[in-house]
């Protein structure tokens, strides 16, 4: 045999690039057309037109600024709740929480809502009652509270009728 057969038959054939090469335009493509799909509403887990619809609703529920005009502000009532006293029980001993909270309302619901403030003061009384103490000194607990306490409140008011739970006092001793 000559030197150059020789040569040829000891050196491993090169792997060719082209299957890695087409591995990655794949998934490139891949990626590219789920992210269309998600995103033009194509498969169900995208932002969809119910989804922002579920997000306006979770504005509203949390007091972001929705731009009111004068008349909206002109029929708001403000229904007072009694203040509340909660006891919670600590491993060195009890602490109480005190509680005060007006409801913001239509004026054409102001009426609807005090007749059923017994309800909504127990709902919230109960909802107070099962938080632990740990619950409450985290520095984000009370804008998760409130959200917590008025999807509570309106789920026992009806639906639409309570617009927003102004917090007047909440200290905990």
């Amino acid at each position: 045999m000559t030197d150059a057969v020789a040569n040829a038959e000891d050196t491993p054939a090169k792997p060719s690039k082209m299957p890695l090469i087409i591995g990655l335009v794949l998934a490139v493509v891949g990626g590219g057309g789920g992210f269309y799909a998600v995103q033009s509403g194509l498969l169900p887990f995208g932002k969809s037109g119910a989804s922002e619809e579920m997000h306006a609703d979770e504005e509203r529920e949390t007091g972001v600024d929705r731009g009111e005009s004068a008349d909206d502000i002109a029929n708001l009532a403000f229904v007072e709740m009694d203040p509340l006293v909660i006891t919670l029980r600590k491993a060195g001993g009890l602490r109480h929480l005190r509680f005060r909270a007006q409801l913001e309302v239509d004026v054409a619901h102001q009426a609807e809502v005090e007749r059923i403030l017994p309800r909504v003061v127990d709902v919230l009384n109960s909802y107070l009652r099962a938080l632990e103490i740990g619950d409450l000194t985290d520095p984000m607990a009370l804008p998760k509270l409130r959200a917590q306490m008025l999807r509570r409140i309106n789920i026992a008011t009806g639906q639409g009728r309570v617009r927003d739970l102004l917090i007047m006092d909440f200290v905990l001793n």
